[in-house]
């Protein structure tokens, strides 16, 4: 492995970081920048649905989490460059959601504690910058209370 591509992954790394972080903190037009604009997303439970395109998905998102208060982790990840402007990368998972009934955050609904792993793809747009270009969530279990 060379520099380049050690740089490559410690970029795709952090991008991964700010996916997380960008989520929980709902920060969506900054979040909305860590995807391609032609993403597509599939979650495999809770439940099993697919996303087409970066609007679709974090518009859904973003008005299913502003009811919830969530912490997202990812660990582990196994990053290889596929080409000059391409990736994959699959990371063990980690999240807790409490979701509540309105986005005033009071009446608790219900919790969700889900482990697994994001299987995705990236890719190095024009200006220079990773973006995930596929997800594809499957938890391995899920506690939901």
């Amino acid at each position: 492995m060379d520099l380049a591509e050690m740089a490559d992954i410690e970029q795709i790394k952090q991008l991964k970081a700010r996916y997380f972080r960008l989520m929980d903190t709902k920060m969506w037009d900054e979040w909305r920048d860590v995807f391609t604009e032609d993403v597509t997303v599939w979650v495999a439970d809770v439940p099993d649905v697919t996303f087409a395109g970066r609007d679709n998905f974090v518009g859904t998102m973003s008005r299913q989490l502003d009811k919830c208060i969530s912490a997202h982790h990812g660990h582990m990840p196994e990053i290889a460059v596929t080409g000059p402007e391409t990736a994959t990368g699959i990371w063990a998972m980690e999240d807790y959601v409490q979701m509540f009934t309105d986005a005033s955050r009071t009446d608790l609904k219900a919790t969700l504690r889900g482990y697994g792993h994001y299987h995705e793809k990236y890719r190095r747009g024009s200006d220079g910058r990773w973006r995930i270009q596929e997800v594809r969530l499957h938890r391995l279990h899920v506690d939901l209370s």
